[in-house]
């Protein structure tokens, strides 16, 4: 059966626990998905646990937002099957510590603008390792300025060029990152290359075999994306996986869990470079 490998709970900017998107792949047929909060491993062990009680099979994994160094451009990387997680737990506290200032500085511009009590915005954040801009839209759109998590005030107060709220976070270097994560036995795989223009960067790691898959299929890919990306991996033999970005409620498109997927094949590719790994 196909296998989403890209889901996001509470424990980071998702809006499901655990426990609703294990019953939620459970519902939609779904054998195989992967926990990938960003930045952090903290609920992944409890995911496959649960898994196992419902019958799902939780890949845990971790979604890492870095920045190459070569263009200044964000670019994610999914870590996936990593058996010592703990290696990774100072870049997690890195990454977190960054964002924590950044958000919190854009946490004051918002309270600025809009009365609004900061305990509606931690209240929505509690469960998670971060608050999360996703949080600060859902407050305000509980006190009624606004009408969507993403549209008009998100790019208003949000975006990177012109949001009067804010601030960048300084995301430490993708090819480190990719580094760390073989360091501590994990699959390195990009994530939505087009999403900030990796093309170029996707090039390069998969030229110096830096990494161990692509994210073929996923909901803002095209399909002139799809076929380069999959010749890119056919031509260097990496996974070529798929997976929704499930956010729930805070997903930036409505595509529900198991909407992008990766097949058996490349499921089971994953499982045996992870063993020889």
């Amino acid at each position: 059966m196909a296998a989403d490998l890209h889901c996001h709970t509470k424990m980071s900017d998702g809006t499901l626990s655990i426990e609703e998107l294990v019953m939620l792949a459970k519902k939609r047929g779904l054998d195989t998905i992967a926990v990938t909060d960003h930045d952090t491993f903290a609920g992944a062990g409890r995911a496959v646990i649960y898994g196992k009680r419902k019958g799902v099979e939780v890949i845990p994994g971790a979604e890492f937002s870095t920045t190459d160094g070569k263009t200044g451009r964000k670019a994610h990387i999914l870590c996936y099957c990593c058996p010592h997680p703990d290696r990774l737990l100072g870049l997690c506290h890195s990454i977190a510590e960054t964002r924590k200032r950044a958000t919190l500085v854009m946490l004051q511009k918002v309270l600025r603008l809009y009365r609004l009590p900061v305990e509606m915005i931690t209240h929505r954040a509690q469960g998670s390792t971060n608050i999360y801009k996703q949080h600060i839209m859902h407050a305000l759109m509980d006190a009624g300025y606004a009408d969507s998590i993403y549209g008009d005030l998100y790019d208003r107060l949000f975006s990177p060029h012109e949001g009067v709220a804010y601030v960048p976070v300084k995301y430490p270097e993708t090819r480190d990152v990719i580094r760390q994560i073989h360091e501590a036995g994990g699959l390195a795989v990009l994530a939505h290359p087009a999403e900030y223009d990796s093309y170029d960067l996707l090039l390069e790691l998969c030229s110096s075999r830096l990494i161990d898959g692509i994210e073929v299929s996923h909901p803002r890919s095209v399909p002139e994306d799809e076929k380069c990306f999959c010749a890119l991996a056919k031509q260097y033999g990496l996974i070529m996986t798929g997976g929704s970005d499930f956010h729930g409620m805070y997903s930036q498109q409505m595509k529900p869990l198991g909407s992008c997927t990766t097949d058996e094949a490349q499921l089971s590719l994953m499982k045996r470079m992870a063993q020889s790994a």
